[in-house]
Order: C-alpha cells, then structure tokens, then sequence
C-alpha cells in the first residue's frame, strides 16, 4: 500500500502546539506510519522541543517540491515567518492566528494540488484566528473556501471508535432550536454515515439525540422531536441508514459507551462535547468531516494557561495523527 503523505501544521504559536508537535514528532513509532512535512517555522519548533524535552530538528525546505517525503523521515516546510519567535505566549494575538492561518492554508493548498493525503493540525484559538482576519466563527469554513469546496462540511469528534456528530456547532444557544429543520436534521445524519465510512466502518449505528429534556417527553418539554427530529430519523431510515432515536441526550451516551451505537448525532455543540471530553479529553480527536481530504486535530484547545511547562499530553494529538493516517490510507486504498 502506499505510504500516506501527512501536512503536520505548527498550530497557534502562544499555545502548547508547539509542544506537541514536537512530541508527535519524537514519535518515531507514529512517524514511521508516513512521510510527514512539517509545516510552520524551525525556531518556533526547537522553542516547542526544548519545552517537550525532546531532540526534534528536521531538515528544513523552502519550497515543496524539495521535499522527499520519506516514510519515517520528517521534514520541516519553512515558510519564513518573520518574527515568529516573538509571538507573545499565552494569550491570543492577531500574531499567533496569523501563524496558524498561514500554516494551515499552506496544508489546504498543498492538499488540493494532491501534494499531501491528509492534515493533521495542532490546536488553534478561534478568538486569535478571529483577530488575524478570519471571516468565519471557526476553521472549517474557512478551510471549505481554501479547498475550493462547496458541499456540506461540520466537526466531528472521535474518541476509543466513538463518534459525535453534530446538526449545529458554533452557534449562540438561544439560536439552536430555529436552526434545527427536517432537512438539515437529515443532512448530518447522511453526512455522519458517510464521514464514519471513509474511517472504516461499514455500516455506521447512529444513534440520533433529542434537543429537549427527556427528548420532550411526548411533548411535554418541547415539539421539536415530534415535529422536526423523528420524522427527520425515518427519512434517514428511508435512505438506507442504520439510524435510530431521538433518545434522550443524558442516557444516549451511556447505550454508546457501552457498544449499543458508533455514534451520536447530537443537536447542538455541548451535547456531545462534554460526554465526550469526560470520557477521555486527552485521547479525543476531531475531524473536520465533509471535505474531501481528511483533515484531523486534538479535540482541545491551546491551553495557554500551561504554555512552556512542557507538561501538555501528547495522546490527543497522536490519536489526531493515527486517525489522519488511518483515513489517508483508506482512500488510497479506495483510488488504487
């Protein structure tokens, strides 16, 4: 089988991303798994190694088409970032959103010419990305616009083989129940089976949340589940999807840990959020589900509250990369 090709981003540059990448890096195991470019700049990373505690140090190219991409063998795509190492730490900076931008839409760059398989991202900060001239609330948009992608796109979230897929994501809450139709219901659903496919798993289970308490307990509570989520479920039933519900959204969870569903379609961010970073925050990984490269990071933040202590855990991140890897290497597969 071919050896994916991996874009590893140097995510914001105030946060603990750095750190982690370094440790990503030190991973020969992991790294041995594809040929992994760098993407970002040097200094800032033997700033995140010193901090990890690791020796990393990859060979540094200008241009891609320097690069070998050999398994095992990482290299670092310098792209010149001037005054990099002066990015203030832990706070968010139009300097630090301006890092990862520039990082991340090289990947998406390199991913549409076919350059690269999959990108594995450490994290960013919304708030920095927002101050360095993101018009969008959030990387996935802007990411869909890069690619040059206009179909659906939403986040995923993974951890242990578990899914949570969501109908909205980063909206206010007050705007959740007015965003929730029939349709768009059906949408995620259709697009949460196709998304978990192209992981490996054949015929997704997906186990569909309620918005209300007790999934509105017969209309007591709310009409949305009658009146908008059932009928979205049976029209996703009729199209050939595993699905079921709506269940309440403070049991779901617990049919799914114990191996009844592979999934959770949840309504709103927090539903599925929450149960998923209890049950494991430093293993979660999303995936920006939809687009037509996979493009994966740790399912948390940047941490700026323990930037430079070297003490950021690396298993969300490696769970990040093996999950690019995986997915990389199942569409391979698929176009050989």
């Amino acid at each position: 089988m071919t050896v994916p090709k991996i874009a590893l981003v140097m995510g914001d540059a105030a946060g603990v991303g750095i750190e982690l990448a370094a440790k990503l890096l030190a991973r020969q195991d992991e790294i041995a798994e594809a040929a992994v470019l760098v993407i970002g700049d040097p200094g800032v990373l033997r700033r995140g190694a010193r901090e990890a505690g690791v020796e990393v140090d990859p060979p540094a190219v200008s241009q891609p088409a320097d690069a070998a991409f050999e398994p095992g063998r990482p290299e670092l795509l310098d792209l010149g970032h001037d005054g990099a190492g002066a990015i203030p730490q832990g706070v968010a900076s139009p300097e630090s959103g301006g890092f990862a931008m520039r990082n991340f839409g090289a990947a998406l760059d390199l991913a549409k010419a076919g350059v690269v398989d999959a990108i594995c991202f450490t994290p960013f900060n919304k708030q920095a990305l927002k101050l360095a001239g993101n018009p969008y609330l959030d990387e996935i948009h802007w990411a869909a616009d890069r690619l040059g992608f206009k179909g659906r796109c939403s986040e995923y979230n993974l951890l242990d083989g578990l899914w949570n897929c969501r109908v909205t994501s980063h909206i206010p809450l007050a705007e959740v129940a007015s965003a929730l139709t029939k349709d768009e219901i059906v949408e995620s659903i259709l697009d949460a089976d196709r998304t978990i496919r192209r992981a490996g798993t054949a015929r997704p289970r997906l186990a569909v949340a309620g918005l209300n308490p007790h999934a509105g307990e017969g209309g007591l509570f709310g009409r949305e589940e009658i009146d908008v989520i059932a009928p979205a479920v049976e029209e996703a039933k009729r199209r050939q999807v595993a699905a079921e519900g709506p269940f309440p959204a403070d049991t779901v969870w617990l049919r799914a840990k114990r191996g009844d569903f592979d999934a959770v379609v949840t309504m709103y961010h927090d539903q599925g959020q929450i149960a998923l970073k209890l049950l494991g925050f430093t293993r979660g990984v999303t995936i920006l589900g939809g687009m037509p490269v996979p493009i994966c990071t740790p399912a948390h933040g940047t941490a700026y509250d323990i930037v430079g202590q070297g003490e950021a855990d690396p298993g969300a991140t490696i769970a990040a990369f093996r999950t690019a890897v995986r997915m990389a290497k199942g569409a391979l597969a698929a176009a050989e």
